[in-house]
C-alpha cells in the first residue's frame, strides 16, 4: 500500500473540546468518485466537513491512501464550532490505467472521532490518433487532370481524442471531408480525402497535418505525387510528296510517328483520302509509351493520269487527338505497250491434284513498260517466275510460267491480269484446262502352286524391299492369282506369298516381287 497523505496535527496548538461527545462530523457527500482521468493528467474535488453538533470539534488529523490520491485543505489542528464547515481537496492523478480506490481519513473528537469517505477514479491512457494508410501517394498523371485518394483516422486507445486543426502543404494538395473540430472516442474512426491536381510535370510532395488532443498533438502524413506531361503525337515527315508515278505503278515512302510527350498514347484509328493514296503497317489499336515510336508505308498507285492529292488522318487520346499528313503526287501516261506471248493458254487434260505448267513471255515496245501486279480470277491457275514490281525495257522480255492444278473434275478457266504503266494496261491472258480423275491403278500377281498339299495361300505387300509386310488379302486365296487394286500411283511395292495347311500352318515367305505404280 502506498502511505498515507495527511495534513497532522501540530502539538497543543487549539484547545479540545471539553464536552468530547456533543460535536459531530457529517460530509457533504459520502464518498468522492473522480471517474476517467487521463494517465499524466489530474482532477481535484471538494470534500466539505460539517460540525453538525451542538459544541465545538477539533479536527487534528486528516489523511488520504490509495495509489494516485493526494490531499490539501486547511492547517491541523482545526476547531469547527457547532455549524460551522471546513473544505479538503483531494486530487487524483492515476498513475497506472485501470480502476484506482481509496480513502479519505478525519480524525477528531468528535462524538465520530474517524470519518472516512471512500475514494475511487479509473485511470485511462492517452488517446493516440492513427492515419491509414500513413501516407498517400498519387499517379502518375497527367497535367490538368486530379487525382482522390482516402485516409482514415481512428483512436486506437482509451480516452477520447479531439482534431482541432487539419491542413494539407504541397503543390497541387487539397484537403477534404473533416469538419472540424470533431472528437474520437476510443476505437472511432473518421475518413478524409487528398486532391493532387498538378498544373506541370514532376514530382511533387507534401503533408497532412493533424493537430489533436491525443498522445501524439501533432500527426502528419506525407504526401507525394507525380505528374506527367500529355502524349502528343507527331509525324516524320509531316507531308508527302510522291512528285510524277507512271499510271500503273506504284511507289511507297515511309512516314514515322512519335509520342514526345510523357505519358502513354493510343491511336484508336487511321484513314487515307485522295485517288491513288493507301497505307500499309499501320494497325489498330496502337499504343505508343513515351518516347516511342512506329513506322508506317504510304503508297502512291496512281490509275489516270494528273494531280492527286490526300492526307492520312491520325486519331488517338494524345492532347493533338487528330493528326493529319498531308500527300500529293502527279500520275503520268506511259507510252509503253505490253504484250503476252501466248494471249491464251489451253492446258487440256490434267489429273486432279497434278500439276502442268506452260511458259509464257511478257515484252514492253515503244518505251519501258513497269509491271506493278498481277492478279488471277481461278485458284487453280498460279503464275511463277517474275515478281511485280517489275521493269521491262523496250523490245525486251520476261518469261514467265503458269500452272494449272484441278482439284476436281471438270472443265476450269481464269483471266491473268497484269497491271501496268503500258498504255493498254491492264493486260489479260485467259487460261483454260480440264481436270480429270487420276486412273485406277492394279497389280496382278501370280505365284507357283506349293508342291505340299496346302488349302490356300496368303499375300503381304511392304513399302521396303525386305519388309516389314502386312497381309492384304481378307481371306485365304484358294488360286495362285491376286490381284491387288489398293495401290496408289507413284509408290513402290514389295510382295511376298506363303502357303497354309489344313492345320492352319503357315508356310516362310516366298521370294520378293516389286511393283512400280506410274503417276498419276
Amino acid at each position: 500500500m502506498i502511505g498515507c497523505v495527511g495534513v497532522n496535527a501540530a502539538k497543543n496548538s487549539q484547545p479540545t473540546n471539553s464536552s468530547g461527545t456533543s460535536g459531530q462530523l457529517s460530509p457533504l457527500a459520502a464518498s468522492l468518485s473522480f471517474g476517467s482521468v487521463q494517465l499524466g493528467a489530474s482532477q481535484n474535488q471538494s470534500a466539505t466537513i460539517t460540525n453538525t453538533g451542538s459544541s465545538n470539534v477539533v479536527i487534528s488529523n486528516a489523511v488520504v491512501n490509495g495509489a494516485g490520491f493526494s490531499l490539501g485543505g486547511p492547517t491541523l489542528p482545526l476547531t469547527l464550532m457547532a455549524g460551522q464547515s471546513t473544505t479538503f481537496t483531494v486530487t487524483f492523478a492515476p498513475q497506472a490505467i485501470g480502476s484506482a480506490s481509496g480513502n479519505l481519513s478525519i480524525t477528531s473528537d468528535a462524538s465520530n472521532p474517524t470519518l472516512s469517505l471512500p475514494l475511487s477514479g479509473t485511470g485511462l491512457a492517452a488517446g493516440s490518433l492513427t492515419s491509414n494508410p500513413s501516407s498517400l501517394t498519387f499517379g502518375p498523371l497527367q497535367v490538368s487532370s486530379n487525382q482522390t485518394l482516402s485516409a482514415a483516422l481512428s483512436n486506437s486507445t482509451g480516452s477520447t481524442v479531439t482534431i482541432s486543426q487539419a491542413t494539407a502543404t504541397g503543390s497541387g494538395f487539397s484537403l477534404s471531408g473533416l469538419t472540424l473540430p470533431t472528437t474520437l472516442t476510443a476505437g472511432q474512426s473518421t475518413t478524409f480525402s487528398v486532391t493532387f491536381a498538378p498544373t506541370s510535370a514532376g514530382t511533387s510532395t507534401g503533408n497532412v497535418a493533424i493537430v489533436n488532443s491525443g498522445s501524439n498533438p501533432n500527426l502528419n502524413i506525407p504526401l507525394m505525387g507525380t505528374a506527367i506531361t500529355p502524349g502528343l503525337i507527331g509525324a516524320n515527315p509531316s507531308s508527302v510528296s510522291f512528285a510524277n508515278v507512271m499510271v500503273g505503278s506504284s511507289k511507297s515512302q515511309s512516314v514515322t510517328l512519335n509520342n514526345s510527350g510523357g505519358s502513354g498514347v493510343t491511336i484508336s484509328q487511321t484513314g487515307v483520302s485522295g485517288s491513288g493514296f493507301s497505307l500499309s503497317g499501320l494497325n489498330t489499336p496502337l499504343t505508343l509509351n513515351a518516347g516511342q515510336s512506329t513506322m508506317f508505308s504510304v503508297i502512291f498507285a496512281p490509275t489516270s493520269a494528273g494531280a492527286a492529292s490526300g492526307g492520312v488522318s491520325i486519331t488517338s487520346n494524345a492532347s493533338n487527338p487528330s493528326l493529319t499528313i498531308t500527300l500529293s503526287g502527279t500520275g503520268t501516261a506511259g507510252s509503253g505497250q505490253l504484250s503476252i506471248s501466248p494471249a491464251s493458254i489451253n492446258f487440256g487434260n490434267v489429273v486432279d491434284g497434278t500439276s502442268h505448267s506452260q511458259s509464257a513471255t511478257l515484252s514492253a515496245s515503244t518505251a519501258s513498260v513497269t509491271v506493278s501486279s498481277i492478279s488471277l480470277s481461278g485458284p487453280e491457275f498460279s503464275v511463277a517466275g517474275i515478281s511485280p514490281p517489275v521493269t521491262i525495257a523496250a523490245g525486251n522480255s520476261v518469261p514467265f510460267t503458269v500452272t494449272f492444278t484441278p482439284q476436281a473434275s471438270g472443265s476450269a478457266s481464269a483471266n491473268a491480269t497484269f497491271a501496268s504503266n503500258a498504255s493498254n494496261s491492264p493486260t489479260v491472258q485467259s487460261l483454260s484446262g480440264t481436270g480429270t480423275a487420276p486412273p485406277q491403278h492394279s497389280v496382278s500377281l501370280s505365284w507357283t502352286a506349293s508342291t505340299s498339299v496346302v488349302v490356300g495361300y496368303n499375300v503381304y505387300r511392304g513399302p521396303n524391299t525386305g519388309g516389314p509386310y502386312t497381309k492384304v488379302n481378307t481371306v485365304l486365296q484358294a488360286s495362285t492369282n491376286y490381284t491387288d487394286l489398293t495401290v496408289s500411283g507413284g509408290q513402290t511395292y514389295y510382295y511376298v506369298t506363303t502357303a497354309v495347311d489344313a492345320s492352319s500352318v503357315e508356310s516362310a515367305h516366298s521370294n520378293e516381287a516389286q511393283a512400280v505404280i506410274p503417276f498419276p
